[in-house]
C-alpha cells in the first residue's frame, strides 16, 4: 500500500511538472482567418484614377476568384459611382498588389471608398460569405476606406 501511495504521488508530481512546462502559446487561440485589403495609393492616371491595393489572404484556403463592388464618394460625400473590382485569384498565405485604372473620377476629389459587397468569393470549400465576413480594411491614403 505504501509503495502504491508513493507511485501515485510520483505520478501526480510528474503530471503537475509536465503541465507547468506547457508553452504559453499552447493555450492561445489561433489567429482568426482574415482577408486583409489595404488601399495603398490613389494616383491620377490618363484614364482618371489609379487605385492600388495590397491584399493578403490569411483565410487558410486559396481563393480562385475574389471580386468586390465598391462605391466611390466625391468630396461632398455623394456617391459618384459603383463599380466592381476583380482581384482574380488570391492564393492562401500570399500578399498580392493589384492596380485598377478607373475611368473618370479625379483621385483628388475622392473622399471615401466603401466596399458594398463581395460579388464573388470562390475557392474549394469556401463559403461565399467568407470574403466579407473575414474582411479587414485599412488605408495608407487620405481617403476613408472600409465596409
Amino acid at each position: 500500500m505504501k509503495s502504491l501511495m508513493t507511485s501515485f504521488r510520483l505520478l501526480t508530481s510528474t503530471f503537475a511538472i509536465s503541465l507547468a512546462t506547457v508553452p504559453a502559446w499552447a493555450g492561445t487561440p489561433a489567429p482568426a482567418a482574415q482577408l486583409s485589403l489595404e488601399l495603398n495609393a490613389a494616383q491620377r492616371s490618363d484614364k482618371g484614377c489609379r487605385l492600388t491595393f495590397v491584399v493578403n489572404n490569411a483565410l487558410g484556403v486559396d481563393l480562385s476568384k475574389a471580386a468586390f463592388e465598391i462605391a466611390l464618394f466625391n468630396e461632398a460625400g455623394v456617391v459618384d459611382r459603383l463599380t466592381v473590382l476583380d482581384f482574380k485569384d488570391l492564393p492562401a498565405g500570399k500578399t498580392k498588389v493589384t492596380r485598377f485604372d478607373l475611368a473618370g473620377p479625379d483621385c483628388g476629389k475622392l473622399s471615401r471608398v466603401l466596399i458594398n459587397s463581395a460579388t464573388e468569393c470562390a475557392g474549394t470549400g469556401v463559403d461565399a460569405a467568407a470574403c466579407m465576413r473575414a474582411l479587414k480594411t485599412s488605408t495608407k491614403t487620405g481617403i476613408a476606406f472600409g465596409v
